[in-house]
């Protein structure tokens, strides 16, 4: 573990500053390039750093409101490549001739604008204040300034916030303040990559500096790996914390820390002996694992088995407040260690499976083995072999060495037999006599092996029909229906939009922050969800897939995804000859279309996605 790297001085990086500036073929009397970006450039930065303007100025400006107060002072926050993004306060201060070196899409590199706050804090990667005469360009030497990078999660610079004015600016107070502000855009962009769901740990020198934006921050799991910090929690530790035990931080086990009372302070030593004082949050909402909902399930029969390891996941990860799915968690939970079969039924990809390996780590059998069986999935001539095993030779393509079968692989654990209304009726009468005898008899042999498993079966289909119309056993079917849960489809939760953001926040890449739009929002509450949680999880790995770093819109959804949003009148719509860049005359039509953004479209004879991306550029 590597210590953070010490700083530069103050002399050094001008020295280092200005020596860059010449290499670049720049000398003192060199006008400013600022590297304007085109509109259309200009658009494209600004939408993939939406999230970061956002949140710096609704979650992190309101508290330095004393920066603003001052009329000669401009704020500006630049991105990684010193490009402007946008700034607050005045720029009355500003030469004239340099006023597009502070709109946004300008570029304050050195190479092109010589030693400045932003582009010098970007090349030393640390938080410097330049004066007056500390400029390499004499253009530039009306203003002084302070700035200081902002890092992710992972230390690499994504941006860099800066504090300029053309008068005098103490150097100790203005870097000060804009350390503090930077830090403060980390610590937001950290919690709200996590969004509670895991451990965070705040910590500081004492009492009265513990809730400081200048505290040190850990967000850790329930296993104590450390997921994420902030720098200021590698300088108090004197290590840059990635992936290591916050066991091995302090001298205190997890189950401690764990244990410690939320909202009330307490006190910690690390290895090194040092003290800090400490909070402890713990998260809003368990992850849920919504990765096991797209699973595939295959024709072939060995694809069509899950001898999984057991998964971490957790009862509590299974809803974010509806009613039915909280009862039935709760019914599950009083049966774990009872020996009652269980009957889940709900429609495809409503997370049958899910639920019932929750069930699986929460019971005494969670260290012993796991096996999924989908009836559906394996040929009706092999069923039997598959599930109670055979003698060598038994049949015709049999293993030679024979097979026990998946029922014996389940001995001491738990076998999930999902959509067992398929199961032949052949099949259903052995299975009955292994649940009564608890013996399994392999195909082709003689003699019975003793089983210990607990058996889930699940559904979406109604047993009782099929028992009415002789597909299904009425014996077996009371023998596996002990308890009966139901899991609600997806269009009738009353949680999407926490699952939603949930699912975003589980298929999303570590560099996709920008979260999904108001209106992909408003179209997945409207979406009936045929395929219930196994589509949505298709539909947002796919839209993220398309829009990449930017916030997920209408446009990056797959096509099939508004099929069932369609509302079309039955009779061929009349066109409609409207300017496509009168942003009136379309909003008046799509207002008169009811909101219905694809019938609109055929009306004009474009895409969706074209009318989508044409209101937006009209808009912006």
């Amino acid at each position: 573990m590597a210590l953070p790297a010490l700083p530069l001085s103050h002399d050094a990086i001008i020295q280092d500053s200005w020596s860059r500036c010449r290499a670049f073929g720049l000398n003192h009397q060199s006008a400013p390039a600022f590297d304007q970006l085109p509109a259309e450039g200009i658009a494209q930065l600004l939408e993939s750093q939406h999230s970061l303007v956002q949140t710096t100025h609704q979650e992190v400006l309101p508290y330095y409101e004393n920066i603003l107060s001052n009329s000669n002072c401009l704020i500006m926050l630049a991105d990684n490549q010193g490009q402007v993004l946008t700034s607050w306060g005045t720029q009355r201060f500003i030469e004239p001739s340099l006023t597009r070196g502070f709109s946004a899409g300008a570029s304050w590199l050195e190479h092109c604008s010589g030693t400045n706050a932003i582009g010098t804090a970007l090349a030393c990667e640390q938080a410097v204040h330049i004066e007056h005469d500390e400029h390499f360009l004499k253009a530039n030497r009306f203003m002084t300034g302070s700035a200081a990078p902002i890092f992710d999660a992972e230390r690499k610079v994504i941006a860099v916030l800066d504090v300029s004015s053309d008068s005098y600016l103490p150097p100790s107070h203005t870097l000060g303040m804009v350390k503090m502000m930077s830090q403060t855009v980390e610590n937001r962009l950290i919690l709200n990559l996590f969004h509670g769901q895991h451990f965070q740990l705040t910590f500081n020198t004492g009492l009265n500096n513990l809730d400081s934006q200048w505290a040190g921050l850990l967000i850790f799991d329930e296993s104590g790996q450390v997921l994420s910090a902030n720098r200021r929690a590698d300088n108090l530790l004197g290590i840059r914390l990635s992936r290591v035990s916050v066991e091995s931080l302090f001298n205190v086990s997890l189950l401690e820390l764990l244990n410690q009372p939320e909202g009330l302070p307490f006190a910690l030593q690390t290895r090194g002996r040092n003290r800090f004082q400490c909070l402890l949050k713990r998260p809003k909402q368990a992850p849920i694992q919504p990765r096991l909902f797209s699973e595939s399930k295959s024709a072939d029969p060995k694809s069509a088995v899950a001898d999984a390891k057991p998964a971490t996941i957790s009862l509590k990860t299974l809803h974010f407040g509806d009613s039915r799915v909280e009862k039935a968690v709760r019914q599950a939970e009083r049966l774990l260690e009872k020996d009652i079969p269980l009957l889940i039924h709900g429609e495809t990809g409503v997370g049958k499976e899910v639920f019932v390996k929750a069930l699986h780590q929460a019971s005494s059998r969670h260290k012993q083995a796991f096996i999924a069986v989908n009836c559906a999935a394996i040929p009706a001539e092999l069923v039997e072999s598959e599930l109670f095993g055979y003698e060598k030779g038994a049949f015709t393509g049999a293993n030679q060495k024979g097979s026990i079968g998946l029922i014996r692989k389940a001995d001491k654990g738990t076998l999930f037999l999902d959509e067992i209304g398929d199961m032949p009726l052949p099949t259903q009468a052995r299975l009955l006599r292994v649940l009564q005898e608890r013996c399994v008899q392999p195909v082709g042999s003689s003699e019975l092996f003793a089983v210990d498993i607990r058996i889930i079966s699940a559904t979406n289909r109604s047993l009782r029909e099929q028992v009415q119309l002789g597909r299904f056993r009425e014996d077996l079917y009371y023998r596996i229906g002990g308890l009966t849960l139901e899991l609600p489809p997806l269009r009738e939760r009353s949680d999407k939009q926490a699952l939603f953001k949930r699912l975003w926040e589980q298929h999303r890449e570590p560099t996709q922050w920008a979260g999904l739009s108001d209106e992909v929002l408003e179209l997945f509450s409207r979406h009936p969800w045929p395929g219930n949680l196994r589509q949505v999880s298709s539909v947002m790995q796919v839209a993220l897939a398309m829009a990449e770093e930017q916030p997920v819109r209408p446009e990056h959804l797959p096509d099939d995804f508004f099929v069932d949003l369609e509302m079309e009148p039955v009779e061929a719509p009349e066109p409609l000859g409207v300017d496509l860049n009168d942003a009136q005359a379309l909003n008046r039509e799509l207002k008169a279309a009811g909101g219905n953004i694809s019938h609109l479209a055929r009306r004009l004879g474009v895409s969706r996605n074209t009318l989508y991306k044409r209101l937006r550029h009209l808009e912006s």
